[in-house]
């Protein structure tokens, strides 16, 4: 499912299913700490209904499955929901999976205590989900967006993969990153209060092999290079990583979080 947002790499279409694979090989990437830190909230545990959007192939909930809460996720892409079908099935775990836009989410009101939205909020229209969310959401329950991205100015390996990319990708968007805390569109504030943000830093582990395919499962490698353009990205990067990195390594990241509660104002 080709996807094209004038916001997002200057209306370049990406299409996730083409990169699913690899996604789930490569992309359940987010240390310990990412998860302990929504636990340390008491969101995402035990007797907990949880709705994670845009789940990609299940990272989240999977990840978190052991802290007991009840998890439900949705998707855009029908390739992204059939890997996170098959790993959780593989883990013998017991989540539900629907491959819909977060915009037509077809839930009871009043479903969840807890919404997440991990590396996947800023694709929404928000002035649709956001008061659909609110409604999904039980009396004070919380909206939780996730972000984790690695740091091309201050990580020379990171800052030289970025490099490739916008060689061969040029138009994408997703380059230069830095600190910052996430940015809550105005419209949330009629329906959300925020209840808390935090920034902080990471260093994940990876090898050669785990970088690679890191980066060829972004939106601007293989979501939406062509084949050929593909192949001569593999090529350019492997060989930047057998130059210039050792078999393992870490990758300087930082991670961001912030919570809004819900307000009790009427659903429309």
């Amino acid at each position: 499912m080709n996807i094209t947002d004038q916001r997002i790499d200057g209306g370049k279409p990406f299409d996730w299913g083409r990169t699913s694979a690899d996604y789930a090989k490569y992309r359940d990437i987010y240390p310990e700490e990412f998860y302990q830190r929504i636990v340390a909230l008491g969101l995402c545990t035990q007797g907990q209904d949880v709705l994670d959007v845009g789940t990609g192939t299940g990272v989240l909930p999977r990840n978190m499955y052991t802290y007991g809460a009840k998890w439900t996720a949705t998707d855009i892409s029908p390739e992204q929901i059939a890997q996170a079908k098959r790993l959780s099935q593989e883990a013998g775990m017991n989540i539900s999976y629907y491959a819909a836009p977060a915009e037509k989410l077809g839930f009871p009101d009043g479903s969840f205590d807890v919404i997440t939205a991990c590396q996947c909020f800023w694709y929404f229209d928000h002035e649709k989900v956001i008061p659909l969310f609110h409604r999904l959401l039980k009396e004070d329950g919380r909206l939780v967006i996730l972000y984790m991205a690695w740091l091309p100015f201050e990580d020379e390996l990171a800052g030289a993969s970025e490099k490739i990319v916008l060689r061969h990708s040029p138009e994408w968007s997703g380059a230069g990153e830095t600190r910052h805390p996430i940015e809550i569109p105005g419209c949330a504030y009629a329906y959300f209060t925020p209840e808390r943000h935090e920034e902080y830093d990471l260093e994940v582990p990876f090898t050669r092999e785990s970088w690679h395919g890191r980066m060829k499962a972004c939106r601007g490698v293989g979501a939406s290079l062509s084949g050929e353009e593909l192949a001569a990205w593999e090529r350019e990067h492997w060989q930047m990583l057998t130059e210039r990195a050792p078999e393992r390594f870490s990758v300087r990241h930082y991670a961001a979080m912030a919570v809004l509660k819900r307000k009790n104002v009427r659903r429309d």
